[in-house]
């Protein structure tokens, strides 16, 4: 959870600074260098940790720089080349990194522009660097199943031969994932083929193909909320016993003026808090800007888009028992007791699992 907050962290520095930052240099300055110093480990100001504009001369090219040199044990393990924020990375961003990759002892190197963080390593051939990385990370769109992996090149954790062994699978996972992205949102003729054989045993004309096409997508769109609905249902089954509330007249009570609007309905702080920890828990597979809430007297609700018909949670706090309102794929409410607001990170799998229902 640590390292996964401080990616948190570094993505809402991006979303606060990126507009601003026009240079390289100040990509580096604002973005790479916290993530090499507060996701990795290492010390920026330590150049027997990391050493900034390393130079090793390859062949006829001499004195090139290299952005960043981390080292271990005095041995240079990750090699870092850095472009500005905004600019798309591709093969032909990392040629620095090609050359230098054989002629140092580093086994991974990576491509940034502070935001998307591409990984690489030599599966394909020893000691040349492969032209796809086995491993991406984008800081505005966090994928938790990443973290594990980003763990491994940590200080305290880098395992060289861990990583490379892992390396391929990962890269090939990613790559398959894709595909299969691409596919569901927009098939291709053998994509569509292939079910379209197995179902159909007519002849495959122009008509028929545009046919499939439209049900290829419709299909696949069905399963994969077959599969969302089976995770809530999965989620709902191991949640705590439902408890039925006792009506209690006492008051949360709070640490800050609470907000009056016109029709008497009183938002309180602990409400924002609580709407604010919903909002950090489904980041990761929604947009924020998408998370909004409504306030009533009898609960706080928390809706995607601004709309009832797609509620995530609701918060009942107007009472000296705080509840949190999950719904299941009916989207029926079931209420469950929290003793602090953190209680309800008790509850993340349930509440991505409600926000990605609406996806």
């Amino acid at each position: 959870m640590e390292l996964l907050d401080e990616l948190q962290s570094l993505s809402a520095k991006i979303k606060q600074q990126a507009a601003v930052i026009q240079t390289e240099e100040a990509t580096k300055s604002a973005f790479v260098m916290p993530f090499i110093n507060k996701v990795l480990g290492y010390d920026v100001f330590d150049p027997t940790e990391v050493t900034p504009e390393f130079i090793c001369d390859v062949g006829t090219k001499k004195g090139e720089k290299i952005d960043y040199a981390i080292l271990k044990n005095n041995e240079i393990q990750i090699l870092v080349e850095c472009k500005k924020i905004g600019e798309p990375l591709n093969v032909n961003h990392a040629s620095q990194l090609f050359r230098y990759f054989h002629v140092t002892n580093a086994r991974i190197s990576i491509l940034t522009n502070g935001q998307v963080y591409k990984f690489f390593t030599d599966i394909d051939a020893p000691n040349k660097m492969d032209e796809k990385p086995f491993l991406e990370l984008d800081l505005l769109d966090i994928d938790e199943n990443v973290v594990p992996e980003i763990a491994k090149l940590t200080k305290s954790k880098f395992d060289v031969d861990s990583i490379v062994n892992a390396a391929g699978e990962l890269k090939y996972v990613s790559q398959i994932k894709k595909i299969i992205s691409t596919q569901f949102n927009n098939p291709e003729e053998d994509f569509i083929k292939f079910f379209a054989s197995r179902v159909y045993d007519g002849i495959l004309t122009q008509k028929v193909r545009e046919l499939f096409t439209t049900l290829t997508k419709k299909a696949s769109s069905q399963w994969l909320n077959d599969q969302v609905n089976e995770r809530l249902k999965s989620a709902i089954s191991g949640a705590s016993q439902t408890l039925a509330i006792e009506p209690k007249e006492d008051i949360v009570e709070q640490t800050l003026a609470p907000v009056v609007d016109d029709d008497g309905i009183v938002t309180t702080e602990i409400e924002i808090e609580g709407y604010h920890i919903v909002k950090s828990i489904i980041r990761t597979v929604v947009e924020p800007s998408r998370i909004t809430y409504r306030d009533t007297k009898s609960y706080f609700g928390i809706l995607l888009d601004d709309n009832n018909r797609r509620p995530i949670c609701r918060l009942h706090f107007n009472r000296s028992q705080l509840y949190i309102g999950l719904f299941d794929f009916e989207k029926k409410e079931t209420r469950y007791p929290i003793e602090v607001l953190d209680d309800i990170y008790s509850h993340a799998e349930h509440i991505k699992a409600t926000a990605e229902t609406y996806n």
